[in-house]
């Protein structure tokens, strides 16, 4: 059965076990087109695991999952790696910036890798690191950068090939409260400005406040579904606009 042709992803009765330790025990969900969606949950509920079957890092051992009313679940491997690096970008709990690699080179690599010329992968990334307040960094390595600040490169390389979804682990866990909330205010502000859908779990009250919609998950189950009016940002009126 195909899925409700508003959503953008969606997902039916998702399993996933690491051992004999259930990850996600029969999880389903929608997201709509431009929706940011938060999950929430305690540590070890499933979080994790759910964004990365919905991205296709992870094949479910049950149940499915749709993009754009296409089946990700019945994807060949590389075929999943190709819709990653064109449809999907990821921002990881820790940027895992290419040391060796300047922060613009680091923001251009999905543009780089799907053989964009590097005059043009130069001047999107650009754009993207002055958006996200960054556009100064240009030339740093990553040892020189401050964890929010490389935080913001790996926003800019998860934005830069202008993907149609994004997804962000806990994309604030490795800084301070007053950077991360300040970092995922210009993560969701930046996605709205360009209708990206967001999928994005986060520890912190900011990623519900600022989020259309809640899932919480415990123990590997949706525990509850809440809609939101999402906080405005200051980005979402400077900066970021187009």
């Amino acid at each position: 059965m195909a899925p409700p042709d508003n959503d953008v992803l969606f997902s039916r009765s998702l399993h996933y076990s690491y051992g004999t330790t259930p990850a996600l025990a029969g999880v389903s969900l929608g997201v709509g087109e431009g929706e940011v969606l938060a999950v929430d949950g305690p540590r070890g509920s499933g979080k994790t695991t759910l964004l990365r079957c919905l991205s296709g890092q992870l094949k479910p051992e049950q149940g499915e999952v749709w993009f754009n009313s296409g089946a990700v679940h019945t994807l060949s491997a590389a075929r999943r790696e190709r819709l990653r690096l064109t449809r999907f970008g990821w921002i990881d709990t820790r940027p895992e910036l290419v040391p060796e690699l300047r922060a613009w080179e680091n923001a251009a690599l999905p543009l780089l890798l799907a053989g964009e010329s590097h005059r043009r992968a130069r001047k999107a990334a650009g754009e993207w690191l002055d958006r996200l307040d960054a556009g100064d960094l240009m030339k740093a390595r990553p040892r020189s950068l401050t964890p929010a600040q490389a935080q913001r490169v790996a926003i800019a390389r998860a934005l830069v090939h202008e993907p149609a979804v994004v997804f962000a682990d806990e994309p604030t866990a490795a800084l301070h409260t007053m950077e991360g909330a300040q970092v995922l205010r210009t993560l969701i502000a930046a996605c709205r400005s360009h209708g990206v859908t967001t999928v994005v779990a986060s520890h912190l009250h900011q990623a519900v406040d600022l989020a259309d919609r809640v899932v919480t998950l415990v123990d590997g189950r949706v525990r509850g579904t809440a809609v939101r009016t999402p906080r405005p940002t200051a980005e979402d009126s400077c900066s970021l606009s187009v």
